[in-house]
């Protein structure tokens, strides 16, 4: 009786350390993040139950996504990604995303990434197929010099931070912090 307990428990051990060590294996675009120090905090907030695509290669394929922000109204009329969209995080509207085919490619970013992961999961249950988190997301893009735009489409070095806590993980100096 008590070897069949240590039996059953050893089992459920393994069986939970064969869960945790299951989880998803960091993506292979997760090395964008240039500061090694961002990248783990980045990584701490995600689950990763979304791909995740890097800053450079969103760059060069930029034409082939549907770009989404999953930030705040007031963020994205500061500064967003050239041609995103607006959606928003907690007023995502699902029915406005019902027209596109759900083979679009789709890349979703935020401020650092954990918002637009929640958004692409939300896409994903919607049926969506092609759905990418940026990883680092808008403070990355900006960390690497990739260009960004204010609400009337014109060039900027200004983002908007979320708040002064958050603002240290933007390390360009010639952007401009709002928060």
């Amino acid at each position: 009786m008590i070897l069949k307990g240590i039996l059953l428990s050893g089992l459920i051990i393994l069986l939970m350390v064969g869960y945790s060590c299951s989880q998803p294996p960091p993506p292979s675009d997760r090395a964008n993040c240039e500061n090694p120090i961002f990248d783990k905090k980045v990584a701490s907030y995600l689950n990763f139950t979304v791909p995740t695509i890097g800053v450079e290669t969103l760059d060069e394929s930029k034409e082939e996504f549907l770009i989404l922000d999953a930030r705040k109204k007031e963020e994205f009329e500061i500064s967003h990604i050239k041609n995103a969209k607006f959606c928003g995080f907690k007023d995502f509207d699902t029915a406005v995303w019902e027209k596109y085919p759900k083979d679009t490619k789709i890349v979703v970013y935020c401020s650092i990434g954990y918002r637009s992961e929640k958004i692409g999961e939300k896409l994903q249950k919607l049926g969506f197929i092609n759905v990418y988190n940026l990883y680092g997301s808008l403070f990355e893009w900006v960390n690497q010099e990739k260009p960004i735009v204010d609400k009337n489409n014109q060039a900027t070095k200004s983002v908007h931070t979320y708040n002064r806590n958050w603002s240290k993980w933007v390390e360009n100096e010639a952007v401009k912090k709002i928060w």
